[in-house]
């Protein structure tokens, strides 16, 4: 295994990413969308340290702190989704602006 493949995969995924989270309406969408460049990140963050000092333990604490922060994010995230899709049977980002009004 080289960097260059992980590099490479966590270009790929950031990529789909945001081309997932700028190309769709729907909230549930965008926010896989940033998950998958999240995902991407964490993947070059974990080569990075995996290739230059994989002795020291602090790089996979910081890939932990990451994905446990990134969890915490998502389930926040898709429970506002769905308080709003409850209220207001609003599920687009469209939908989800008008609200204000």
């Amino acid at each position: 295994m080289t960097p260059d493949l992980f590099l490479l995969l966590a270009a790929a995924l950031f990529a789909v990413g945001l081309y997932g989270a700028l190309s769709q309406q729907s909230v549930v969408m965008i926010m896989m969308g940033l998950e998958l460049m999240i995902n991407g990140v964490i993947v070059a963050a974990a080569s990075f340290w995996y290739f230059v000092a994989p002795a020291q333990p602090d790089g996979q604490v910081l890939v932990l702190v990451v994905i446990s922060a990134m969890t915490v994010e998502m389930a926040m995230g898709f429970a506002v989704v769905t308080l709003l899709f409850r209220a207001k049977d609003a599920d687009t980002t469209d939908m989800a602006a008008e609200l204000r009004r």
